[in-house]
C-alpha cells in the first residue's frame, strides 16, 4: 500500500473526523426526539424547529368488555415505540368534504374503535424546559373529528414556544351511550359521558407525562371548537377535572339555551336505540361490530354529554351558581356567519322570514321586527344574517355576565369576521370554524388566494392564543388591546382586517335579547 503524504494524511484525518462528527450528530439528533414516559420510550420526528410525537396511547383500546367503560391506562411497552404517525380516528362516517368544510377540516384515512391516542408538538429545544401547554379538543358534533385534522397541526404554534396536544375521544353512541345496564355495572352509578372521561384521562396523561416533552403540567390551557368547546365547558365544571388546567378557550360554543339530558332520559333513549340495532342487552350490544354504531350525516346529534351525576353532577350554569365550577380564566368567541353552514342563510324571502319570526319570537316578534325590519326580500336576507350575528354575540355576553357573578377569573370574548377567501363559495362567509386555520397559524394548509390582510389576521389571532396560553391574558406587544369582559361596558374584540375593541351592540338590542333569553322561546334557541 502506498504511504500517504503529509498533506494527504492531514485531509484524510479531517475527512474521517468530519464523518465521525456527522455520525454523532445524527445519533444526537435521534436522541433529541426520544422521550421517556411512564409507559415507555417514544421516538418522534424533527421538523424545522419543532418535534412531534403522534399516535401516543393514553388508554387501552376500549374494545370488548372495555366498550362503554371509563378509560383504562395503557399497557407499558418495552423498547422504543415509533410515534411518527397519528392513530386511526374514532369510529365515524368519513367523507372527503362537507361544505363549507373542505378536506383540510375533515378526517381522512382509517377509523377504529382502538382510537384513544393523542399527538404532541414541541419546540426542538424542549429538553429541560417548562413550557405552557395548549390542550386542544376537536369539534365535529360529537360524531366526527380527530386530533390529526390538517388545520389542527401544532407545528406553527410550537414554533412560538408552547407545547401543543391534540386528542381523540370516543364519538357518537360509542362515546356517549347511557344505558340502565351500564349504570348498574358502574361503581359510580352513572353511564354515558365516556368521551368526556377520555378527555379527562388524557389530561391526567398530560399531568404525568408532559414534562418529558418540555411542558409544564401546572400551565395547561384547554381549548376546543364547537363540540370541542362544549367539552371545554363541561370540563370547566366537572369535579373530575379539577386542578388539571388553569385556563380555557372555547370557540363557537358559549351561550344561553343549551339543554342537556338527564341520566334517566338518556337511558330511556338508549334502550330504544339498542332495540333498533337488534340488541336487547348490554352483552348483545358489546358483541356488535363497531361500525354498527356509525352516526349518519342525517341523524343529527343523538348522542352528546348528559347530566350523569358523576362526571357532570348538574347543569353547567347550576354548578357555576352553586360555586362548584373550576374558576379558570376563559377566552371565548364566535364566527360572524356561524349559521351559514346550517340551511338557507341570507336568502330567505321577506314573507317566509316574517313567518319564521312570528313562530320563533312569539310575543316578542313585534319588538324584534322593529329592531330588525325586513321590508323586502333583499332586506330579509341581510336581517337574517345581522340578527343571527347579534343573537350569538348577545347570548355569549349574557352567559359570561351571568357566570362572572360567581367566577372571579377574567373572561375575554371575541367576534371573528375575517372570511377565508373562497371565490367559488362566497355565500358561506365567515363560516363555523373559520378562525381555526388563522389561530393555529395554518393558512398554508389551505389552497386559497390569501392576501396580506389574511396573513396579518393570522399573525394576530395566533399571537393572541399563544399569549393566553402563556399568561392567561391574550394581550401582548404589537397587538390591538383586548379588554376583559366588563358587565358595565358591553364590548368585544373584533378580529378582522382592522382588529379592535368595539361596543357589542346598541343598548336597546341587548335589552331585547336579554328579554328573549329569559322567555320561553329563548330556552331552546337555534344552535347558531
Amino acid at each position: 500500500m502506498r504511504k500517504l503524504s503529509s498533506v494527504h494524511h492531514y485531509w484524510h484525518v479531517v475527512l474521517v473526523t468530519m464523518a465521525t462528527l456527522t455520525g454523532l450528530t445524527c445519533v444526537l439528533a435521534s436522541a433529541q426526539v426520544r422521550v421517556h414516559m411512564t409507559a415507555g420510550v417514544l421516538e418522534g420526528a424533527a421538523n424545522n424547529g419543532t418535534v412531534s410525537f403522534k399516535g401516543i396511547p393514553y388508554a387501552k383500546p376500549p374494545v370488548g368488555d372495555l366498550r362503554w367503560t371509563a378509560p383504562v391506562p395503557p399497557t407499558p411497552w418495552t423498547g422504543v415505540r415509533k410515534a411518527t404517525q397519528p392513530s386511526a380516528a374514532c369510529i365515524q362516517d368519513v367523507v372527503d368534504e362537507n361544505l363549507p368544510w373542505t378536506k383540510e377540516f375533515m378526517v381522512h384515512g382509517a377509523t377504529s374503535e382502538d382510537c384513544l391516542y393523542l399527538n404532541v408538538w414541541a419546540p426542538s429545544d424542549f429538553k429541560g424546559k417548562k413550557l405552557p401547554v395548549y390542550f386542544y379538543i376537536h369539534g365535529g358534533g360529537f360524531n366526527q373529528g380527530s386530533g390529526a385534522i390538517a388545520v389542527y397541526d401544532g407545528d406553527n404554534l410550537a414554533r412560538k414556544g408552547i407545547v401543543v396536544v391534540t386528542i381523540n375521544y370516543r364519538l357518537g353512541s360509542l362515546g356517549f351511550l347511557a344505558h340502565p345496564e351500564l349504570t348498574a355495572e358502574s361503581p359510580n352509578h352513572a353511564s354515558g359521558n365516556y368521551g368526556l372521561m377520555d378527555a379527562i384521562a388524557s389530561l391526567h396523561w398530560v399531568k404525568d407525562n408532559i414534562a418529558a416533552f418540555g411542558g409544564d403540567p401546572r400551565k395547561v390551557t384547554i381549548g376546543g371548537q364547537s363540540a370541542g368547546s362544549a367539552v371545554v365547558h363541561n370540563l370547566a365544571v366537572s369535579p373530575l377535572a379539577k386542578g388539571l388546567f388553569r385556563g380555557a378557550e372555547a370557540a363557537s360554543g358559549t351561550g344561553l339555551g343549551d339543554y342537556m339530558k338527564t341520566l334517566a332520559e338518556a337511558e330511556q333513549d338508549a334502550v330504544a336505540y339498542a332495540s333498533s340495532k337488534g340488541a336487547h342487552s348490554l352483552a348483545e350490544l358489546r358483541k356488535l361490530p363497531a361500525n354498527t354504531f356509525i352516526i349518519g350525516p342525517k341523524e343529527g346529534v343523538p348522542f352528546s354529554p348528559i347530566i350523569d351525576g358523576w362526571v357532570l353532577p348538574d347543569d353547567q350554569m347550576e354548578l357555576i351558581e352553586q360555586g362548584k365550577a373550576n374558576n379558570v380564566v376563559l377566552l371565548t368567541g364566535m364566527d360572524a356567519d356561524e349559521g351559514s353552514a346550517f340551511g338557507a342563510y341570507g336568502k330567505v324571502p321577506a314573507q317566509e322570514w316574517h313567518d319564521q319570526v312570528q313562530k320563533r319570537y312569539g310575543d316578542l316578534a313585534a319588538k324584534f321586527e322593529s329592531l330588525y325590519p325586513a321590508p323586502s326580500d333583499e332586506a330579509a336576507g341581510e336581517v337574517q344574517k345581522t340578527s343571527a350575528r347579534e343573537r350569538g354575540q348577545a347570548s355569549m355576553y349574557l352567559w359570561c355576565s351571568k357566570a362572572s357573578k360567581k367566577l372571579s377569573a377574567p373572561m375575554y370574548t371575541y367576534y371573528f369576521s375575517q372570511a377565508i377567501p373562497w371565490p367559488e363559495h362566497h355565500e358561506y362567509g365567515v363560516f363555523h370554524s373559520s378562525e381555526l386555520p388563522y389561530v393555529f397559524g395554518n393558512l398554508d394548509k389551505m389552497q386559497r388566494p390569501f392576501t396580506d390582510v389574511d396573513r396579518r389576521v393570522e399573525a394576530q389571532a395566533s399571537a393572541y392564543l399563544v399569549n393566553f396560553v402563556r399568561t392567561g391574558n391574550p394581550n401582548g406587544a404589537g397587538l390591538p388591546a383586548w379588554q376583559a369582559l366588563s358587565v358595565d361596558d358591553p364590548a368585544t374584540v373584533e378580529i378582522a382586517d382592522s382588529t379592535r375593541m368595539r361596543p357589542l351592540m346598541s343598548a336597546e338590542k341587548l335589552a331585547f335579547w336579554a328579554s328573549y333569553f329569559n322567555s320561553p322561546q329563548g330556552k331552546n334557541p337555534p344552535l347558531f
